[in-house]
């Protein structure tokens, strides 16, 4: 059965929908099949990745609603092996419509499930916030990926989100584990961000990530263009670094990337 990954931090402005939009193509582009599932009203990470929005279109709100099933919402991308069912404006009402339903927190795992084993991994990007939407990938996910700044507010904000996984782990899905911590926009020059990081590497220990996301121009711009960074600039410091998570990710997760052909021009950049 195909795992589910759940990108989350109830903080904004961490990297979230970049690490989930990065991660996802540079996974494909390693010939894994991956999809990308937008939960953010925001829609951020689907116009990321080619998607523009249109609320007139099938989306992850209608799944979620029953109006249709999940496999009729995907959507293919520039990508041949990353697909993404996009996200919706509407899903702002879907923590309002669905707070009296009994399976309000699980509606995201069954709608998942009978799609599940097409893929080598589902990516579910969350919106910026503990709210019903996060909670259904909680519910839904095998394990979670923390994408956070290194700063003093930060910790503070992991700290409520391990709460709010123990509970969900208590009652929902005990399953649930945090696989890793990603330091992203990360600036290796301040004291700060150093500090930051030692106080999160003795926490965390193995589950924080070796790989950091640096501070990177071609990865800010990527998204107004609707591509991930890897097709944006293959040969950026950003593109680098994500492939790079991509490898370790796989490593930690006993994932082997599909034979490639001799003809298949190299998706790994060589850093510059």
């Amino acid at each position: 059965m195909g795992k589910i990954l759940g990108v989350v931090n109830q903080k904004g402005g961490v990297g979230k929908t970049t690490t989930a939009i990065n991660l996802s193509a540079c996974l494909a582009l390693q010939g894994l099949k991956i999809l990308l599932v937008d939960c953010d009203p925001q829609a951020n990470a689907s116009s990321g990745i080619g998607i523009h929005r249109d609320d007139q279109r099938s989306s992850i709100y209608d799944a979620l609603m029953g109006a249709v099933p999940a496999e009729d919402v995907i959507l293919p991308t520039q990508i041949e092996t990353l697909w993404v069912i996009p996200g919706s404006n509407n899903l702002t009402g879907a923590r309002i419509e669905l707070a009296a339903d009994e399976d309000r927190a699980e509606r995201l795992r069954k709608i998942l499930l009978p799609i599940r084993d097409q893929y080598d991994l589902i990516i579910l990007d969350c919106p910026p916030a503990l709210d019903l939407l996060t909670l259904n990938a909680l519910v839904a996910a095998d394990f979670l990926i923390v994408p956070m700044q290194a700063e003093y507010f930060a910790l503070e904000g992991v700290s409520e989100l391990i709460s709010t996984l123990e509970r969900v782990q208590s009652s929902l899905n005990p399953d649930l584990v945090i696989e890793g911590v990603l330091l992203t926009m990360y600036d290796e020059r301040t004291n700060l961000a150093q500090q930051v990081t030692q106080t999160l590497r003795e926490y965390f220990q193995d589950r924080l990530y070796r790989t950091i996301i640096p501070r990177n121009v071609r990865l800010a711009e990527a998204p107004s263009h609707g591509r991930p960074v890897a097709l944006y600039d293959p040969r950026s410091r950003g593109t680098q670094a994500y492939f790079e998570l991509a490898g370790e990710f796989m490593a930690r997760n006993g994932i082997e990337a599909p034979p490639r052909s001799t003809t298949e021009p190299d998706a790994v950049p060589s850093a510059q």
